[in-house]
């Protein structure tokens, strides 16, 4: 059986405001927060819903959910979203009502989730099949796209809708969704141009910088860095909790499943990189030859890409920025703009490209949502609209934003007074008229068409002369001077003249929902929306297809001369379109709540909720609600929740409802002036009255349940004493039976032990007998085997003297040699070639024996060693061992040069492009390339060189310009002279006669001298004709042939000069004198 539950069951303070008792501004509070503190978000005003932001996920939005208030009662269940969308949908579905639902909020309330949940509730629980899935999924897409285009991040809300929409549904007779249709409301397209510190601009324009993919980005001209763009601010760029990257995929792929085509979404993200682009044009002043101002394009980059991007040529557009045509009947006069203007028409061909666009984009998914059928349908409306503001600065947008909010009051009180009425009358309850606050008369100051606020504003947009914001207040100080909701400095009343919070520029207007004070500075620019036409014509010239449908007032065919209708105008006649449209539909209400300004969880202000709950008129409206008759029920669920208050309808009442409700009420003895019958309905007028029957309730369930647990008791008792009776006959039995059993074991056992014993007792008496007939035989055995064995060695010891001592001498040495052998197995030297440790000989006998093992295992490890070479290192330690030949004792410089590979190529002249032309000038394999000096005999200074060696030549070549300078065969080489020092200098020694030896020998300096002169001495030994080595001649002074004379080179110690290490100094024209530092 369905167990049914209410409102009122297992409740978290009150779940509906409309029972709250003492009704109070903090008991009102208090009661919000005791549900908040429980995650209880929902809260119920009769029908309407109020709903505070818990800024986190909570597990109440379950597919389980959704089932569990599909088809419940509004007040059966606990207070939630889900109830109202389902009571909305059946009323639609089965009663063929016209609903709407209108949520209601400050930013950042939770408006927009609120509509998300209400429209998944509903696609949840309507028909199925491959039509119907396909509009439901269009209608939910539809949000990201509009969520990327018209929310930002701001102070209040990381995902702010900054438009008001209202989505009609469109349903058939079944209730399966055919369409839809969108409307939106005032875009808030300054944000396109300015945002506020902490804010930024609209999602889709860091959604296409940060997802879109490079190719994409080049297309559009566009670059990933936020900064190089002035429209976007860059303190609130990256958002926590928001991946841009990820939400334009999401976009993306919406816009195709809500039927937008590929060159439509690439004409789409064509406008907002151009709306970047037109950020980024800067105006410079230009002086004209009358002596005015006017202004030209900085750089103009930005906008030949913009051109480019939408198709306009690129001089029609710069001069629509620095020129403005006024048109009148029949003549034309154009004038410059300053930088100042040029700037604002920049900004307002930004803002109407992107708002249009925006625009555009809800005419196209009405187009594709939009129901196909003819036939009559049924409608659910959604309206999620800015709530009330009231900010520091308030200017022309909270101005119109609170008067839609006002005009939104002003229909909720009619439709709730007018819902309350009518179920009044179909239950025939006698209705009394309820005294409320009727806020017609603000709405009248705002909206009246002779001497209303807007209409004022409008007349002073199109007066002829200076129109300026301190005009415009002047006249409503005129005109609403008297007006009891209007206050200015400057009114006739003089009350406000000493009150320092009213500044001069700025009015005050009484709302509903309390004081606002409006600074003007702006409004008349703000409603005047001014672009100028040769910026609409410029745009209309352009060749991309979807600037000419967004600018149609730039056709030069169609030119109107009429002003364009004013942005109050265009709103108000919006605002009055939706009015009338809700009027026709039952109104669901949905209030939001923002619960702190952290955007936080777990946190609850009450100042901040105070203030919410005051501008939404949630007092108001539970007043409005307990006017009349506070909490009113259908019969059957009244008497079922309350029948055992009553000894006649307990337990089963078999009569009408009505009639039980009646013996029920008249035997608790309730004031007959405290509840009314109705219809279908009992009504009760005050929460004291269903609180009393509450708890007559809760006391009542308690003696019931005190009745169940005694019975329940007594029955658990006797069915445990016959339990135990029946156990006591089983356990006796089964006792007796054990006994028996236990006695016979223990009678049997004693037998065996007996038997056991005494079987025991045999075994080992013959066990004794055997034993001592076995050892007799045993004993006669061991005697005759000694004394056979007596006789033998009698007979044989004579032999064994003789061979016994040359046995036992072999034995031990072969001991001793086994035992040697095996220690030194376990302590042999490493593998090292250059390991010179070696066992130490155990026995004076085995020192031939020891050295020659010592010998033959060096030899063993070298071979091994030699076999892991290569043949290019067994070429290098060749080459090592050549240069150890050469210097080793002879030249200091050689121990330094031991640890030093030879590396040869130190230049890598073929891999280093700067080389090619001199690599590719030596034909033989380079072997060695090093840069040296080239000493001058003249000075003794050196000249950079670079040294090429090849199984040939010896080649010096230019090392800035790679050209070879010299030339040497290696067989016209004689001999190398080298000092004994521990200096890098070397003579190359020619033969006399040769081609080589025109400008005589070479002296040389070389940082790698060991290895140069081993390579030369190496190669000059295998190129020589008759096969002699290359002379290498190691001494502190030698000669040196310089063309015509011979030079003595001396090499003497002393101190560095100038901190340099090695220094050559000419003394005479005999004589080169290098210094070389005592090597330490």
């Amino acid at each position: 059986m369905e167990v049914k539950t209410s409102l009122l069951d297992n409740m978290i303070g009150v779940g509906d405001m409309v029972l709250l008792e003492p009704l109070t501004e903090d008991s009102f509070l208090e009661n919000l927060r005791k549900r908040f503190d429980h995650n209880e978000i929902y809260t119920y005003i009769g029908s309407v819903v109020i709903s505070v932001n818990p800024y986190r996920s909570l597990p109440i939005y379950s597919p389980e959910k959704v089932e569990e208030y599909r088809n419940r009662n509004f007040y059966e269940l606990s207070p939630h979203i889900y109830a109202l969308a389902d009571e909305a949908y059946r009323s639609l579905r089965d009663q063929d009502k016209d609903q709407c639902i209108l949520i209601t909020g400050e930013s950042g309330a939770g408006k927009t989730e609120a509509s998300k949940l209400v429209m998944s509730y509903v696609a949840a629980v309507c028909g199925k099949g491959q039509e119907v899935n396909k509009v439901k999924e269009q209608l939910l897409q539809s949000n990201p796209v509009l969520e990327a285009f018209g929310n930002a991040k701001t102070v209040r809300n990381d995902n702010s809708s900054r438009f008001g929409k209202y989505m009609d549904i469109e349903f058939d007779f079944k209730g399966d969704p055919l369409g839809g249709v969108i409307s939106n409301y005032l875009l808030e397209k300054s944000r396109v141009v300015k945002q506020p510190r902490g804010e930024r601009n609209f999602h889709i324009f860091y959604q296409l910088l940060s997802g879109a993919s490079d190719d994409t980005l080049k297309k559009l001209k566009l670059d990933r860095d936020f900064s190089k763009y002035n429209y976007l601010s860059l303190d609130s760029a990256v958002v926590n909790g928001l991946d841009d990257a990820t939400s334009f995929r999401t976009v993306k792929n919406a816009m195709q499943i809500v039927g937008f085509m590929e060159d439509e979404v690439q004409s789409v993200l064509e406008l907002v990189a151009a709306v970047l682009k037109l950020g980024n044009i800067e105006f410079k002043p230009e002086s004209r030859l009358n002596g005015t101002d006017e202004s030209r394009v900085k750089d103009k980059n930005d906008l030949k890409e913009m051109c480019e991007l939408l198709g306009i040529e690129q001089t029609v557009l710069e001069r629509a920025f620095s020129y403005r045509t006024v048109e009148a009947k029949v003549e034309k006069v154009s004038t410059t703009l300053n930088v100042a203007q040029a700037y604002y028409a920049r900004d307002a061909l930004a803002k109407n490209l992107y708002s249009r666009l925006f625009s555009w984009l809800v005419t196209r998914i009405n187009e594709s949502i939009k129901a196909q059928t003819k036939t009559r349908h049924k409608v659910m409306g959604v309206l999620d609209i800015y709530g009330f503001e009231i900010f520091e600065d308030n200017s022309f947008e909270q101005f119109i934003i609170n008067y839609c909010n006002e005009k939104l009051q002003q229909i909720f009180i009619e439709l709730t007074l007018r819902e309350e009425q009518e179920e009044y009358v179909r239950e025939g309850i006698e209705w009394t008229n309820i005294e409320y606050f009727n806020n017609a008369i603000i709405c009248d100051l705002i909206e009246n068409n002779q001497n209303g606020i807007m209409a004022m504003l409008d007349e002073e947009c199109l007066r002829p002369g200076t129109v300026t914001d301190e005009t415009f207040l002047d006249k409503l100080n005129t005109v609403c001077a008297e007006h009891q909701h209007f206050e200015s400095r400057l009114s006739k009343n003089s009350k406000f003249l000493n009150d320092h919070s009213l500044p001069h520029s700025c009015f005050r207007i009484q709302h509903y929902a309390g004081k606002v004070l409006y600074c003007v500075e702006g409004f008349v620019d703000k409603n005047n929306d001014l672009l100028y036409r040769d910026l609409s014509q410029a745009m209309y010239k352009a060749s991309h297809s979807l600037i000419k449908l967004l600018f149609p007032e730039g056709n030069p065919a169609k030119v109107n001369l009429k002003r364009p209708p004013t942005a109050g105008f265009q709103f108000k006649a919006s605002v009055g379109t939706l009015m009338r449209n809700l009027q026709t539909k039952n109104p669901n209400y949905i209030r939001c709540i923002k619960p702190n300004d952290k955007k936080a969880a777990h946190i609850f202000t009450e100042s901040l909720v105070c203030h919410q709950v005051n501008y939404l008129g949630l007092m108001e409206n539970v007043r409005v609600r307990r006017a009349g008759y506070a909490f009113r029920q259908a019969y059957e669920p009244c008497l079922e929740r309350y029948k055992m208050l009553c000894k006649r309808t307990w337990p089963h009442w078999r009569a009408p409802a009505r009639e039980g409700v009646e013996v029920l009420m008249a035997d608790l003895q309730v004031p007959t002036e405290e509840f009314s019958y109705g219809r279908s309905k009992i009504f009760i007028r005050n929460p004291r009255t269903l609180f009393f029957l509450e708890e007559r309730r809760r006391q009542c369930l308690e003696d019931l349940a005190t009745l169940i647990q005694k019975i329940y008791r007594g029955w658990k008792c006797r069915t445990h004493f016959l339990l135990l009776k029946k156990s006591q006959i089983v356990i006796a039995a089964w006792y007796r039976r054990y006994a028996q059993q236990k006695k016979y074991h223990k009678i049997k056992s004693a037998t065996t032990i007996v038997q056991s014993y005494t079987r025991g007792w045999q075994a080992r008496k013959l066990l004794r007998e055997l034993k001592h007939q076995k050892r007799c035989e045993e004993a006669a055995t061991t005697i005759a085997a000694y004394w056979h064995g007596t006789q033998v060695r009698r007979e044989y010891r004579k032999f064994f003297r003789a061979n016994a001592g040359k046995k036992i001498y072999n034995f031990t040495i072969q001991r001793i040699m086994q035992k040697y052998f095996f220690g030194l197995k376990k302590t042999l030297p490493s593998m090292s070639p250059i390991d010179k440790n070696w066992p130490a000989r155990p026995y004076r006998f085995l020192d031939g024996a020891h050295t020659e093992l010592k010998r033959l295992f060096h030899l063993w490890r070298c071979k091994k060693y030699r076999s892991q070479f290569t043949e290019e290192k067994k070429a290098v330690y060749e080459e090592k061992l050549e240069a150890s030949e050469l210097f080793k004792d002879k030249k200091s410089l050689y121990p330094s040069s031991v640890s030093q590979p030879f590396k040869g190529d130190y230049l890598e002249i073929s891999k280093n492009p700067k080389y090619q032309k001199l690599n590719s000038s030596v034909e033989e394999k380079v072997l060695l390339a090093d840069v040296v000096n080239k000493i001058n005999r003249a000075n003794g200074k050196g000249a950079t060189r670079i040294l090429l060696l090849t199984k040939k030549n010896v080649v010096l070549a230019d090392q800035k310009t790679g050209q070879v300078k010299a030339s040497v065969a290696l067989p016209d080489l004689t001999s190398v002279s080298v000092s004994t020092q521990n200096d890098g200098f070397f003579a190359l020694k020619l033969k006399e006669g040769s081609a080589s030896a025109v400008k005589g020998d070479f002296l040389l300096s070389s940082e790698h001298l060991i290895e140069t002169i081993t390579k030369l001495h190496h190669i000059g030994s295998t190129a020589s004709d008759d096969g002699e080595q290359l002379n290498v001649d190691i001494t502190d002074e030698f000669l040196v042939q310089f063309k015509q004379d011979k030079v003595c080179v001396k090499f003497i110690q002393g101190a560095p000069k100038n901190g340099n290490g090695v220094s050559c100094k000419r003394k005479n024209n005999r004589l080169l004198e290098v210094s070389v530092p005592a090597s330490a």
